[in-house]
């Protein structure tokens, strides 16, 4: 659980600069240069990540069932992350129908792609993981419109292809990671039995 904890700490704090402390992230920028800061931060999040899973694993085969969650449960996350997909993927194409409205669609996506997961998985490495992005993605996503409103952001809408594009590379990915990739990568066929 410590590596899990500590690769949290790493890859959530780190991606969490610039939500909280973006004084500090405009003075390293202006310190170091745009490619250094944005080096240190890819490896502090890279080893965060690594962490994150190994740590995840560790407790996986150790693990402390606070609850167990009926089969069914996994199918209701993997039909809950099909819209955490399409909203991380409007958050990476820029002047999708999405992105204008929401704003920040990643944390929306977060917030749904963690729920899905307590919902299905009841030991505490389970809630610890999912439950730091899930309220990651509650504050992010507050802090983020909060300054948008601040700073008066607009974005501009780019026309339906950007809506088609993004919809199709989401259901994509969606069906290639729920039917395939998760069970490789994870262990769990979300949608089999």
């Amino acid at each position: 659980m410590t590596l899990l904890l500590a690769g949290l700490l790493l890859f959530v704090g780190g991606h969490s600069i610039n939500l909280f402390a973006p004084n500090y992230r405009n003075a390293m920028v202006a310190k170091l240069g745009l490619l250094p800061w944005k080096g240190v931060y890819s490896i502090v999040a890279i080893a965060g990540f690594i962490l994150l899973v190994i740590g995840y694993g560790e407790a996986r085969s150790n693990p402390v069932w606070l609850w167990q969650p009926p089969i069914w449960t996994r199918h209701l996350a993997a039909l809950i992350t099909l819209p955490a997909f399409i909203l991380l993927f409007a958050s990476q194409i820029p002047g999708n129908r999405l992105q204008v409205k929401v704003g920040h669609p990643m944390y929306l996506g977060i917030k749904l792609w963690a729920f899905a997961h307590i919902i299905a998985n009841g030991g505490l490495h389970d809630l610890i993981l999912f439950g730091v992005f899930l309220i990651w993605g509650i504050i992010g996503f507050a802090i983020s419109r909060r300054r948008d409103k601040k700073l008066n952001t607009q974005r501009e809408y780019k026309g339906p292809m950007r809506d088609a594009l993004t919809l199709v590379i989401s259901l994509g990915a969606w069906g290639v990671f729920a039917f395939w990739l998760h069970a490789m990568l994870i262990g769990i066929a979300p949608l089999g039995a």
